[in-house]
């Protein structure tokens, strides 16, 4: 152990993946940090702790100099090293992307639909299981062997060429949207993708009409950027395009999930769409289509996308790799009209966030020799198995207390409470035990919403295996 003058500091977690230096390292910035180790202690030599906790001075002397660099620690020569003098702890610790503290992360509550690691029931997960691993090594062991010197410098702003050829062929072909390359731009995701967006056509103090219930992400961007976000409720048939008129038609731009309202999942009907459309372009409004698995319907084919109805050049198409290959690749793309090509291309030189260069050329291969396509078909097969096979399971054993809402399409159930009481309270017992679970409350902006949760199928592989988890949610209630 670490001796201090108030206590210990735990020695280093053989079992842990951190490596021991970086243990060191936040033992003892924690100890400073919590009064522990106070100004102008001293601290035990590199050597003696070395063999005090069984380690190589080498990696002792590595924690040391992370924290001497970082300010936390003061060489003196022959009389040893101090903690800094003058150094005065956080009162708290800095937040991090995803913790309850960063204002653009979500969560029930505050903003976290992002845990670091994989839980069972988890949203917006593709079946990781069953992505093509060996092909995706494959390609990017090509990738890196073809790699030049070139290749090796800044990426586009704007996206690979290639890619963008390739996005917008798959996009003609399979959602019915007829662009060019030069309308494509890649980005690190939908967040990026919307930031984009933002700069490009609205400004501070404008109104956006965004779902109620909807993805919180969108309004939290918004706000963030000053603009502001007008709730539109949402029924059988989408986003309730009259009720946004009546209250805001002064809006700026819209943004829709016409083929699987997020997080209800229905589609926006045929009229809601010809009834948005007009609204854009008699009050030269935009439109924006996120269309984040619009691939994955299982009661009839993909809808086409809205935007193959846009005749005034009025909808920006926002599409995402993470759902239909794996989050960790970070690439999305919008597809802006003609007109607003030179705008764009100027702000993304500005706010680009694409992938790298290397990432972006495996994902281009991948297209172009019709594994995409393919593996899309055999998700949604999967899905819609996973989908029944989830549903029964879990009705099975929650039929008494939830009622599970048919859908047609999606990556996730909506299950509603039947007696009523808080889905926020239950959600949160569920994530405290290991499990994911959203409550559809934490969705709503301006109106109260039945109770429901919100728990993702795409890993679930067997009715049993819902089951497991029905029974374990069923103890939590």
């Amino acid at each position: 152990m670490i001796c201090t003058k108030t206590g210990t500091l735990s020695a280093p977690d053989a079992t842990s993946k951190e490596p021991f230096y970086r243990q060191v390292y936040v033992r003892f910035r924690n100890a400073i940090a919590d009064g522990r180790l106070a100004p102008g202690d001293r601290v035990p030599s590199a050597r003696a702790l070395a063999t005090e906790l069984g380690l190589s001075r080498g990696t002792v002397e590595a924690a040391y100099s992370t924290l001497i660099a970082e300010g936390y620690f003061q060489p003196r020569g022959q009389a040893g090293t101090f903690v800094a003098p003058g150094i005065k702890p956080p009162l708290s610790a800095p937040a991090t992307p995803g913790d309850p503290g960063d204002p653009l992360a979500y969560a029930p509550g505050t903003l976290n639909i992002r845990p670091v690691s994989l839980l069972p029931l988890q949203m917006g997960i593709p079946a990781l299981d069953a992505f093509p691993r060996r092909l995706w090594t494959r390609l990017g062991a090509r990738c890196i062997r073809a790699a030049q010197i070139a290749d090796m410098a800044y990426p586009a702003a704007h996206g690979l060429a290639a890619l963008r050829t390739a996005i917008a062929t798959y996009l003609q072909l399979a959602r019915g949207i007829d662009c060019s390359p030069s309308q494509i731009f890649v980005t690190s995701g939908y967040r990026n993708t919307l930031e984009l967006i933002v700069h490009a056509l609205l400004k501070p103090d404008d109104c956006v009409w965004v779902e109620d219930p909807g993805f919180p992400p969108t309004r939290l961007l918004l706000q963030c950027t000053n603009i502001s976000p007008a709730p539109v409720p949402v029924d059988e048939e989408g986003m309730i395009v009259a009720q946004g008129i009546a209250t805001a038609s002064h809006a700026r731009a819209a943004i829709v999930t016409p083929a699987h309202q997020s997080p209800l999942c229905m589609s926006l009907s045929l009229p809601r769409r010809l009834a948005l459309l007009e609204w854009a372009s008699q009050n030269k409004a935009w439109i924006v289509e996120d269309d984040y698995d619009g691939e994955y319907r299982y009661v009839s084919r993909p809808l086409p996308a809205l935007k193959s109805l846009d005749r005034h050049g009025r909808v920006l198409y926002a599409g995402t790799f993470s759902k239909v290959l794996f989050p960790g690749i970070r690439l999305a793309y919008l597809v802006v009209p003609k007109t607003e090509i030179e705008r764009f291309e100027y702000v993304s030189q500005i706010f680009s966030g694409g992938g790298p260069q290397l990432t972006q050329a495996i994902v281009t291969e991948f297209l172009t020799e019709g594994h995409f396509a393919r593996h899309i078909q055999r998700m949604r097969k999967l899905y819609g198995e996973r989908r029944k096979a989830a549903a029964t399971g879990l009705e099975r054993i929650l039929g008494a207390h939830m009622r599970i809402e048919p859908q047609p399409g999606g990556m996730h159930l909506v299950l509603r409470m039947r007696r009523g009481g808080s889905d926020r309270s239950l959600a949160e017992r569920i994530r405290s035990h290991g499990m994911y679970a959203q409550a559809l409350s934490d969705w709503s902006i301006g109106r109260q919403v039945e109770p429901a949760l919100l728990l993702g199928f795409t890993n679930i592989d067997s009715e049993s295996t819902a089951e497991k988890f029905g029974r374990r949610i069923l103890k939590l209630m």
